[in-house]
């Protein structure tokens, strides 16, 4: 029984490092293509992400989340610090913070964290910090509704609206799944005329009370983003005949056409995974970039505002 129970074990441990593998593939291929298709139908957001750069971006270490691991694989600049470290670290405004779930803070770190977004800093944090952070720092606007999740993979509906990011990169044919952690904390809303709901799930919201996925808070001159679950997804499903095409199929119905393009993909595996896969990493992937190129463009705003005659300095 004991040898069959290690036999057991050695067989989840590669199954879980098997999957891990693929969406790390997934991610690189993803962001590969994000990056084409911004070159094509938005040079002007991609020379924004290019000036990303190692200052900007903070990622505080998380026991259930690795957003460090996507941004690592994408090769977006950042800075990975452990929470403790924020009591004596000087925020920026101009810089984004990260917050892998749960988003242990003590008393001095969450004041610090509430101050970094009001005087204009983005905040952003994955599941169990929905109650760690935004409960205790940011009270009042959203809360864990005491529901937990099961393992599991579930659609959801993206919003892009006139969202000129988004729109550049997702289609019509967009069909993404969101993979939720067990003991995943779902968000309700308290103040609905101040949270934005980017990303919802009617799934979620039938078997677990709440839609939404994804939420933005303006607060102060900053802004807050939380997700359910985790930036990381560590697995999507074949549930549609769709999702269970090549990955060479996203990338037709991208317009990602041309040899030269097809080889590049090809070499980098494409066709050894799934369009499910594709296309989770790649919606994952497309609302990371977004944040980072919010946030340019608020630096912007607030750099021409100082220019003006009469502009705060």
């Amino acid at each position: 029984m004991v040898f069959f129970n290690e036999v057991n074990k050695t067989k989840e441990w590669r199954n879980k490092n098997m999957i891990k593998e693929n969406m790390h593939k997934a991610y690189s291929i993803a962001n590969e293509l994000l990056r084409d298709k911004l070159k094509e139908e938005a040079p002007d957001i991609l020379a924004d992400l290019d000036d990303i750069n190692e200052s900007d971006v903070i990622v505080t270490v998380g026991q259930h989340d690795r957003i460090e691991s996507v941004f690592s694989k994408v090769n977006t600049p950042h800075n990975l610090i452990h929470p403790e470290q924020l009591r004596g670290l000087r925020l920026d405004p101009d810089q984004i913070v990260f917050v892998n779930c749960p988003g242990n803070f003590d008393d001095t770190g969450l004041r610090k964290l509430n101050r970094f977004v009001k005087d204009g800093g983005f905040l952003f944090t994955t599941d169990w910090a929905l109650k760690h952070v935004l409960e205790q720092a940011f009270p009042g606007y959203v809360r864990y509704n005491n529901q937990s999740t099961a393992d599991e993979v579930v659609r959801v509906e993206v919003w892009s609206g006139d969202d000129p990011f988004l729109n550049s990169i997702l289609g019509p044919d967009d069909d993404p799944q969101w993979w939720l952690e067990g003991s995943s904390y779902p968000i309700e809303i308290l103040k609905k005329d101040e949270v934005e709901v980017l990303v919802t799930s009617r799934e979620i919201k039938e078997k677990y009370g709440e839609a939404p996925v994804f939420i933005t808070i303006n607060y102060g001159k900053g802004r807050i983003y939380h997700m359910i679950s985790h930036f990381y997804l560590q697995r999507a499903e074949t549930r549609t005949k769709r999702h269970s095409l090549k990955g060479s199929e996203y990338l037709k119905e991208k317009k990602i056409y041309g040899n030269a393009a097809f080889s590049k993909y090809q070499d980098m595996g494409i066709d050894g995974e799934n369009l499910g896969d594709i296309e989770a990493a790649y919606s994952s992937s497309a609302m990371l970039n977004k944040i980072l190129y919010e946030k340019k463009r608020a630096i912007r705003r607030n750099e021409k505002g100082k220019q003006k005659p009469g502009g705060n300095e």
